[in-house]
């Protein structure tokens, strides 16, 4: 993933500048001369000015804010934008958002550090390599729910300084003291004057920016509503009036003049390699325009989509490799390696002394994990135009730069001569993250000569998306004399699935190369979130890393996905052991989490929480997440099932949230909404599988996901807190299905230990 800057005269790589490096100081003398300032992509129009490389305030009154997050869905726009408009003082009704090209201005911080371990070899060990790496690399990924701690910090920063050399401008054409004047709605106020931010603009820009910002005394936020109170939002989302009527503009809804339409076949799993295909099959087809190979896929252009589909079916391209992937030799390869899990396990973090307290007593209980699909609404797309040396490109992406640098690599180009407009996406869960549908279009639009985009079938996006890994873990727990847990043991089998990610995404590895470099090395956030929230003073946890033949890559939840079921399902199994109501058993273990125990204590009440007796379809479950030592979320959800037509109904999930100080309300009851049935589906809907190295299924329809007769009844709220906000967004996922799996435990006596719950 070289990329090019400029220093001086002197073209130097990335990769050149690491290696290239002296020892005993050229590395620091190298990561000195690197550039520190990086400017702001936003750009101004005539008569508007820029402050600080985030806001452009026009003389009309109009603030824009710069977005350098990928908008899919998640509202990240919005809460920027609110961030800033409060630190600012501006009218909601002006303000305004505008993606941005990737800028080593915009770097995200926390997630580089929170990645740091997947640059190993490349980097020095400490953060300020990091952030000079994030920087440099233009790294404004989305991911992980970072976007707040990265971003509102140096959005508060740039309004506040914003606001300031507006209220020196108005101050001096009053002749009055800039203490003296107050900012709100859009408006610098002295006594009953007042002057609109456009009246300022033009002076404002001249004076020097203030050293520190004066950042209000509090930032962004909401209060939350108790229980199922309605109250309308004081900052409604800014991308909803335009989704709402169709005119809001996804990856592939891009139209150029002379544009050509691609569709692409890529292998089956353990088949990565064309090998032949009869092109005279679709000779002479009315509209085709190209048929462009490559060495691991083919595609067909024409003068539409269906066209270019109906092309490649004809000409039946057909890939060699190993062999295709089986599930039954995929299952085969995970067992060998729980098989061998107590050799090969490699210890990632120990608390105390488990080892000494898990013996033969012990209780152990197997879980396994199948493969699942992000399954975004969206499948890929992206259009490409190459012309005059210079490529651009149309794309969602949660990493834009890498996309931008495997796009110029694709076709023989400079970084500096590649063009990214960032577009939405209608769903990700991390599909995003992967960047090969980046190369495909600018190969594609280098072969034919004409801008052209590039659309993924829903087949294909299964196919080439990575999914989440399949894994199995092991849970061991020693029960003390009051029937709970004082020593746990997570042992969990799984490929090193980040590792792998982190090829593809940093270095630019293909999938098998990828797997190929992160075969036996263990991998943190492979086992995030395995120790239990609860107050147990002896833990390990484990990775055994397997090698199985499928490429595997992040979905959202992360880790925690699995592992919180892990946790959940034991602890309420250990419940039943004891005698114990489930949410009493829990509250007993919490005494070192007091946020969490009171989320848990509230949505047993929020979910008129009965003990959970035989046939009554009640279960519950508990998660937190951190990020960084500061920032934490919690979450406490009830889910009820019931009996129903065709099978298990989910009645009612009610969760108890606690994020911190909340930003935007009704954005983050949409997030813990969408959670959750984002994470019913994982527990409810079909596993995925492989027939042929073809995932199976192949289709929406296929994968049994809930549908709107089957939402439940939700009940959603939030606890007032003035901790350090958190990002909801993966909170609802991980916590769904360990709660309807002890739900159905309640309601039928049969425990399931593996997800999805229903074959």
């Amino acid at each position: 993933m070289a990329r090019r800057k400029k220093l001086s005269d002197l073209s130097v790589s990335r990769r050149k500048l690491l290696v290239g490096a002296a020892a005993g100081g050229g590395l620091l003398i190298a990561w000195n001369l690197w550039p520190r300032k990086y400017a702001s992509p936003l750009v101004a129009r005539p008569g508007d000015e820029t402050f600080a490389g985030w806001l452009v305030i026009g003389r009309d009154g109009i603030v824009t804010i710069a977005q350098p997050q990928l908008e899919m869905g998640q509202g990240i726009g919005t809460v920027l934008a609110q961030i800033a408009a409060v630190e600012l003082g501006a009218d909601w009704r002006q303000v305004a958002i505008e993606p941005v090209p990737p800028s080593g201005m915009f770097a995200n911080l926390p997630l580089a550090g929170k990645w740091s371990y997947l640059l190993d070899g490349w980097l020095p060990d400490n953060d300020w390599s990091t952030g000079r790496f994030a920087r440099s690399n233009a790294f404004t990924a989305t991911a992980a729910g970072t976007s707040l701690a990265a971003y509102e910090l140096p959005l508060r920063e740039a309004a506040a300084s914003a606001r300031d050399m507006l209220t020196r401008a108005a101050a001096d054409r009053w002749d009055v003291e800039p203490e003296q004047c107050q900012v709100a709605e859009g408006f610098v106020i002295y006594g009953e004057q007042r002057f609109a931010f456009g009246a300022l603009v033009e002076d404002a820009v001249r004076y020097d920016p203030p050293d520190p910002a004066p950042l209000r005394p509090m930032p962004a936020f909401e209060q939350p509503i108790p229980g199922e109170a309605e109250a309308q939002g004081m900052y409604p989302r800014l991308d909803l009036p335009s989704k709402v009527d169709g005119s809001h503009l996804f990856a592939g809804d891009i139209r150029l003049p002379g544009m050509v339409y691609a569709s692409i076949r890529h292998g089956p799993a353990g088949l990565p390699e064309l090998l032949r295909f009869s092109e005279r099959k679709a000779a002479g087809m009315s509209g085709l325009v190209a048929v462009v190979r490559s060495k691991r896929w083919l595609a067909a252009v024409a003068e539409s989509w269906w066209i270019a589909d109906r092309a490649l079916a004809k000409m039946r391209p057909q890939f060699t490799g190993p062999g295709a992937l089986e599930q039954d030799r995929l299952e085969a390869q995970l067992e060998e390696a729980a098989n061998s899990s107590a050799q090969l396990a490699e210890r990632i973090e120990t608390m105390g002394d488990p080892d000494g307290l898990l013996g033969d007593t012990a209780i152990v209980r197997r879980f396994d994990i199948a493969p699942a699909s992000q399954a975004p609404l969206e499948t890929a797309s992206a259009t490409a135009r190459l012309a005059g040396g210079r490529l651009e490109l149309w794309i969602a992406a949660q990493a834009p730069e890498a996309a931008r640098d495997a796009a110029a690599q694709a076709v023989g180009l400079s970084n500096s001569d590649v063009v990214l407009y960032p577009m939405p996406a209608g769903g990700s869960f991390d599909a995003r993250l992967e960047k090969q549908h980046a190369i495909e279009v600018a190969q594609i639009a280098a072969e034919v000569g004409r801008p052209v985009q590039l659309t993924w079938s829903r087949a294909q996006d299964f196919q080439a998306v990575p999914p989440r890994a399949p894994v199995s873990g092991e849970i061991a727990a020693a029960i003390g004399a009051e029937g709970q847990p004082v020593a746990w043991r997570a042992r969990i089998v799984s490929p090193s699935w980040m590792r792998e990610a982190g090829h593809r995404l940093f270095r630019n590895n293909v999938p098998e190369a990828a797997q190929r470099e992160s075969a036996g090395l263990a991998d943190p956030l492979v086992v995030e979130g395995a120790v239990p929230p609860y107050n147990i003073p002896h833990v390990a946890v484990e990775h055994v890393p397997a090698k199985i033949s499928l490429p595997t890559g992040r979905m959202r939840g992360g880790a925690q996905g699995y592992t919180c079921f892990f946790t959940e399902c034991l602890v309420d199994e250990l419940a039943r052991a004891a005698g114990r109501d489930p949410f009493l058993y829990r509250m007993a273990m919490l005494g070192t989490a007091p946020r969490l125990a009171e989320a848990l204590r509230r949505a047993t009440r929020l979910g008129e929480w009965d003990g959970a007796q035989p046939g009554s379809g009640e279960g519950v479950a508990v998660a937190r997440m951190r990020l960084g030592e500061e920032a934490a979320g919690h979450i406490a959800c009830v889910a009820h099932l019931m009996r129903g037509e065709g099978g298990i109904k989910v009645r009612q999930l009610s969760a108890v949230v606690d994020i911190g100080r909340i930003v935007n309300l009704d954005i983050a009851r949409q997030q813990i909404e969408g959670g959750l049935l984002y994470g019913m589906g994982l527990a409810l809907g079909r596993p995925l599988g492989f027939e042929s190295g073809h995932p199976v299924p192949r289709t929406f329809g296929g994968m049994g996901l809930p549908g709107l007769a089957d939402t439940p009844d939700m009940r959603i709220d939030f606890v007032e807190s003035d901790a350090d906000p958190f990002d909801p967004g993966e909170l609802g996922v991980v916590v769904a299905a360990p709660a309807i799996a002890n739900a159905l435990f309640a309601l039928t006596g049969e425990r399931s230990y593996r997800l999805p719950l229903v074959p």
